[in-house]
């Protein structure tokens, strides 16, 4: 296992195919600053330039939260013209998250509030163990989710129910957010980061030029009409229908042998 440090407050740690990107600010329980902001961005850069990469899982090292959001202690100092000039990078750090190309996985334990559950949403999966607390609580403070919430919460659960959770801003414990859709996979307490590597152990057994083109045919498909959508997925299948991973997975299946993938 290999480990790299962006900043001072993200680790990524490489297990063979499999990276982990580790929000470590426990000091403030993952709150995201702007410094810490810049540092996900970069290591989001980095992973997504990465070929070897097949899964991305997003955890953290503080052992009662997840992320729990904006640092609002630092937001209290902004001025207006430095809260205008911090916005490009705290939305580069979701945006990393939500565009890197290959799956992703958030384990989640504690708190994962505001930004810190909109990190969790922009990834592909998220398994959370039993102690874990969500919610966008953002208008309980004079703001809106603006880490991509409003846009992906919606797509998970749908927009009345989005809007619920939104709108009173309260929190959910584990079993009603498993309940609601809100989290993929629930876990017993303690369990999310090994479940979550776990997990991500057996989706990088797979083709990773078909992981990164199915995701893809995933993200663009979303939310288009049928006709449009199978296009998105006719042309995500042109581009691995004549690649090696294509060529040496079907051979594989012939021989009755594992696939020793290319990744081209």
């Amino acid at each position: 296992m290999s480990e790299e440090r962006f900043g001072e407050f993200v680790l990524v740690r490489r297990h063979g195919y499999v990276a982990e990107l580790v929000l470590d600010r426990p000091k403030a329980m993952n709150a995201i600053s702007t410094a810490m902001a810049g540092s996900i961005a970069e290591a989001c850069a980095a992973l997504a330039a990465d070929r070897d990469v097949r899964v991305t899982v997003v955890t953290s090292s503080h052992e009662r939260a997840f992320c729990v959001g904006a640092d609002l202690k630092e937001r209290n100092s902004l001025s207006d013209a430095e809260l205008v000039r911090q916005r490009p990078l705290a939305r580069a750090a979701y945006t990393g998250v939500l565009e890197l190309p290959m799956p992703t996985i958030a384990a989640v334990h504690g708190f994962a509030l505001g930004g810190g559950f909109e990190l969790a949403l922009s990834c592909d999966l998220i398994v959370a163990d039993g102690t874990a607390v969500v919610g966008l609580p953002e208008v309980s403070v004079g703001v809106i989710p603006g880490g991509g919430g409003t846009q992906l919460l919606p797509r998970r659960v749908g927009a009345a129910r989005a809007a619920e959770l939104i709108f009173t801003a309260r929190r959910l414990a584990a079993p009603e957010a498993a309940e609601l859709g809100l989290v993929d996979v629930l876990v017993e307490q303690g369990q999310d980061r090994e479940e979550a590597l776990a997990l991500a152990t057996r989706i990088a057994a797979n083709s990773p030029i078909g992981l990164r083109a199915a995701k893809r045919a995933l993200r663009l498909g979303h939310g288009l009409d049928l006709r449009a959508g199978l296009e998105v997925e006719d042309a995500a299948w042109r581009s691995v229908a004549f690649s090696g991973d294509r060529a040496e997975g079907v051979a594989a299946f012939n021989e009755k042998r594992k696939p020793e993938w290319p990744g081209e």
